[in-house]
């Protein structure tokens, strides 16, 4: 389905805009479509980056799953730092070259080397006893492992669609907020699901920018945000005025008033429509009675099976 909404969305956008560039996550089929060499759209020259934030999470679900392994446990403590050092690498670096050799320090610094033939750590000399975690032994098996996962061939072609350092996080924040419109617990016509989105964009760009909220003296307000693994600390906004409401009011009235039609008249309904049967079965139920003498318990197709192989 993503790869066919995707399908159509460039071929209603390609005829207006001039695409230079394209951000998703790492769908393989939405990748195969956007390969510069064989892919749909090759005679386009488009960019296709990854977004950051979801090659981050999928970074660190490999290092937590090869650091629950017995003898590699020592990865844990250092999930947190390799994670900050991809999203480091990725806004500084200008090249794969230069993404990749700051990359490949990640597995010197673990062990406590600093400097090596290619390269060094750019952080400021470590005091003695600053390093909390414990550091990881070359040649163990928690540096093999780690070593597969920095090192791993198709995460290092990715690299390219990294370098521009993009996020989908401004797309995905308005498509939370359509379901305040349009929830997916209930079901819409494709008209009305569409005019939902419509008022949720405007919803959308009208209160996008609205300044932090603040109390008399002054000072931002912030609340508490929880989940199961933290809390977090997010700033308040200004309350929505939503006073484009009447303008599109007066928009509707408008247009129905000149649009010559009366107002539509409810319809009835024929009486074979299964409307009319409502959310209940129409036959009865039979009685408790018939239910128990036909209801069979696993004991005794157990016992009634053992009965026919004796026969």
């Amino acid at each position: 389905m993503e790869k066919e909404c995707f399908i159509r969305t460039m071929e209603a956008l390609l005829p207006e805009l001039a695409i230079k560039e394209v951000v998703t996550d790492a769908h393989p089929q939405i990748s195969a479509l956007l390969n510069p060499e064989r892919g749909k759209y090759k005679a386009w020259g488009i960019q296709h980056s990854l977004d950051i934030w979801h090659a981050a999470k999928s970074l660190s679900k490999k290092l937590r799953r090869v650091g629950t392994v017995k003898n590699q446990t020592d990865i844990q403590a250092w999930i947190k730092g390799i994670v900050n050092h991809f999203w480091y690498c990725s806004k500084h670096a200008v090249t794969e070259e230069q993404f990749k050799m700051m990359w490949v320090g990640v597995l010197h610094h673990v062990r406590d080397e600093h400097s090596w033939a290619t390269g060094c750590c750019q952080h400021e000399p470590l005091e003695e006893g600053s390093q909390e975690k414990q550091w990881i032994k070359q040649g163990s098996a928690a540096h093999k492992a780690l070593a597969g996962v920095v090192l791993d061939k198709r995460w290092l072609g990715l690299v390219k669609k990294f370098l521009n350092f993009r996020t989908t996080s401004d797309l995905e924040s308005f498509q939370n907020h359509i379901l305040m419109y349009s929830s997916k617990r209930h079901a819409y016509t494709p008209f009305v699901y569409k005019t939902r989105t419509l008022l949720a964009a405007i919803d959308y760009n009208k209160h996008n920018r609205r300044l932090p909220a603040r109390k008399r003296d002054g000072q931002k307000i912030y609340r508490c945000s929880y989940n199961k693994k933290s809390k977090s600390v997010y700033t308040m906004k200004e309350k929505k005025q939503y006073s484009y409401i009447p303008d599109l009011q007066r928009a509707i009235l408008a247009r129905r008033l000149g649009s010559g039609k009366g107002l539509p008249r409810k319809q009835t309904l024929r009486p074979a429509d299964p409307r009319r049967l409502g959310l209940l079965a129409p036959e009865q139920p039979p009685p408790t009675a018939e239910l128990v003498n036909i209801h069979v318990s696993r004991g005794d197709l157990g016992h009634r099976d053992t009965e026919d192989l004796e026969d």
